[in-house]
């Protein structure tokens, strides 16, 4: 039994490493407003660096899935480390605009394959009901490294950090050394992946699996998740801004807000699905949303718009794992497939931002909530549908 447990620790290191890299394309955020300056870009088009991700997600993860079924898990997350490998080398000649639009294409595309493939890998080492809280505890890996990228960059701007004339920079290469040593470690690791069911799917077989109603459900609940996680980090700032006059700066904490609460929410989260049925966490998560988008209609108050932001953070913090977790559990001989349609669920961070841009010109930040409010009753309704 201890060496058991032993060969799934060694087996667990490697995979979190590369939750780690999975959290390496948050840096466009910060990285994008640093080339902005660099460059003197306007708006819109500092702003195709981030929304390159999300279109990314909808071209490959299908794509990838299919990949997954002919060549395997681990050999299409070490392809996803050597494309984020790439990505992360470019930044190192400098920072042209278009060297850093391939940049971070190439983050994107990498990202898109390892959150396809990376998922379905770590059930092969963590099943059954300690799959959730595992997949929680890489999401709460994966912060980490979203939470230091903007740190990073700051220091080597101020020259904090020997940063070898590279200035912001030295977070590409800093975590480029951290991409070479996983594709190393993961490499070497022996992780025996299921057996797919029958023939690899078709692209048209793989969309085919949206005709299952549990999966067509999970799906709408992943675009849900992200959208309204993607809606929280843009709203909270305007909505202070607009009921309280606050400045920008001033404005900008609720997000980091929203952000310190979504990983507290997925560390704590990791433990307490290991206790609790997943049906009833993510019971609690959602009604704690729920309370929350009540809470900014009303409020004008800063402490209780922190609160309600706070709320948000941590109620979507596990929405995920248990909405992933749940797919990959309906249809275990169609891991691969699945994995790349739910992955393909996070261009709702595409669409939802969209509606609620219409929604707040029309009503103010209001309407904005009440877009996220439609995720938030649905994935009330997606909740009856999990099994115990």
């Amino acid at each position: 039994m201890e060496n058991s447990k032993n060969s799934s620790l060694s087996k667990l290191i490697p995979v979190m490493l590369c939750f780690f890299a999975m959290g390496f394309v948050d840096l466009v955020g910060i990285a994008s407003n640093y080339v902005k300056a660099d460059l003197g870009l306007s708006d819109s088009q500092a702003n195709i660096f981030p929304s390159l991700v999300f279109f990314w997600f909808l071209i490959f993860s299908v794509p990838t899935g299919m990949l997954m079924s002919r060549i395997g898990q681990k050999k299409t997350v070490l392809l996803s480390l050597l494309v984020t490998f790439a990505s992360l080398l470019l930044p190192v000649f400098g920072d042209s605009y278009m060297l850093m639009l391939i940049s971070f294409s190439l983050l994107g595309i990498g990202n898109a394959l390892m959150q396809t493939s990376l998922n379905p890998l770590l059930s092969n080492i963590v099943r059954g009901d300690r799959l959730a809280s595992s997949l929680t505890f890489g999401q709460f890996v994966k912060a980490i490294a979203s939470f230091l990228a903007p740190y990073i960059a700051m220091w080597g701007a101020t020259q904090t950090i020997p940063t070898f004339d590279l200035g912001w920079r030295i977070l590409f290469p800093i975590y480029m050394i951290v991409a070479v040593i996983a594709i190393l470690l993961l490499n070497v690791t022996q992780i025996k992946e299921e057996k797919e069911e029958g023939k690899p799917s078709t692209f048209g077989q793989c969309l085919a699996l949206l005709g299952k109603p549990f999966i067509l459900l999970s799906f709408i609940g992943i675009m849900c998740h992200v959208g309204i996680d993607v809606g929280t980090n843009t709203t909270a700032p305007k909505i202070l801004m607009e009921r309280l006059g606050m400045g920008l700066d001033d404005a900008a904490f609720a997000t980091s807000l929203y952000f310190i609460f979504r990983t507290a929410g997925c560390f704590l989260g990791s433990f307490i699905l290991r206790k609790m049925s997943p049906k009833s966490f993510f019971g609690i998560s959602v009604v704690m949303m729920l309370i929350a988008m009540a809470g900014l209609f009303i409020f004008h108050d800063k402490t209780m718009i922190y609160v309600c932001i706070g709320l948000i953070g941590f109620g979507n913090s596990n929405v995920f794992s248990v909405v992933f977790s749940q797919a990959l559990l309906y249809l275990p001989g169609k891991k691969n497939e699945v994995s790349g349609l739910m992955i393909m669920g996070l261009f709702g961070g595409t669409v939802f931002p969209l509606a609620m841009g219409v929604a707040s010109d029309a009503m103010g930040q209001s309407g904005a909530v009440a877009v996220m409010t439609v995720g938030v009753l649905y994935l009330l309704f997606y909740t009856f549908r999990i099994k115990k």
